[in-house]
Protein backbone atom coordinates (compact mmCIF):
# COMPACT_ATOMS: atom_id res chain seq x y z
CA UNK A 1 0.00 0.00 0.00
CA UNK A 2 3.18 2.44 0.80
CA UNK A 3 3.68 2.24 -2.69
CA UNK A 4 0.86 2.48 -4.02
CA UNK A 5 0.05 5.64 -2.03
CA UNK A 6 3.56 7.17 -3.22
CA UNK A 7 3.16 6.71 -6.82
CA UNK A 8 -0.83 7.87 -6.43
CA UNK A 9 0.52 11.11 -4.58
CA UNK A 10 3.19 11.45 -7.41
CA UNK A 11 0.81 11.22 -9.69
CA UNK A 12 -2.21 13.35 -8.26
CA UNK A 13 -4.49 10.70 -7.85
CA UNK A 14 -6.18 9.70 -4.91
CA UNK A 15 -7.95 6.29 -5.53
CA UNK A 16 -10.48 5.01 -2.84
CA UNK A 17 -9.18 2.13 -0.91
CA UNK A 18 -9.82 -0.12 1.69
CA UNK A 19 -7.24 -2.03 3.66
CA UNK A 20 -9.03 -5.45 5.64
CA UNK A 21 -5.87 -7.92 7.19
CA UNK A 22 -3.83 -9.18 4.34
CA UNK A 23 -6.26 -7.49 1.53
CA UNK A 24 -6.39 -4.36 -0.18
CA UNK A 25 -9.88 -3.33 -2.20
CA UNK A 26 -8.85 -0.19 -4.96
CA UNK A 27 -11.22 1.74 -6.55
CA UNK A 28 -9.71 3.68 -9.61
CA UNK A 29 -12.09 6.74 -11.06
CA UNK A 30 -12.25 9.98 -12.42
CA UNK A 31 -15.06 12.14 -11.41
CA UNK A 32 -14.06 14.94 -13.94
CA UNK A 33 -14.85 12.05 -16.58
CA UNK A 34 -17.44 9.88 -15.00
CA UNK A 35 -15.50 6.66 -15.97
CA UNK A 36 -11.66 5.61 -16.81
CA UNK A 37 -9.07 8.41 -17.38
CA UNK A 38 -5.44 7.74 -18.34
CA UNK A 39 -4.51 9.03 -14.91
CA UNK A 40 -6.70 5.64 -13.56
CA UNK A 41 -5.18 3.40 -16.37
CA UNK A 42 -1.34 4.29 -15.69
CA UNK A 43 -2.05 3.80 -11.52
CA UNK A 44 -3.90 0.70 -12.04
CA UNK A 45 -0.58 -0.72 -14.76
CA UNK A 46 1.50 0.34 -11.58
CA UNK A 47 -0.52 -1.64 -8.82
CA UNK A 48 -0.34 -4.58 -11.28
CA UNK A 49 3.83 -4.38 -11.26
CA UNK A 50 3.71 -4.40 -7.73
CA UNK A 51 1.32 -7.01 -7.01
CA UNK A 52 3.63 -9.58 -9.53
CA UNK A 53 6.78 -8.19 -7.85
CA UNK A 54 5.45 -9.47 -4.77
CA UNK A 55 4.48 -13.19 -5.84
Amino acid sequence: MTRVALQAEKLDHHPEWFNICDKAHITLSTHECAGLSERDINLASFIEQVAVSMT
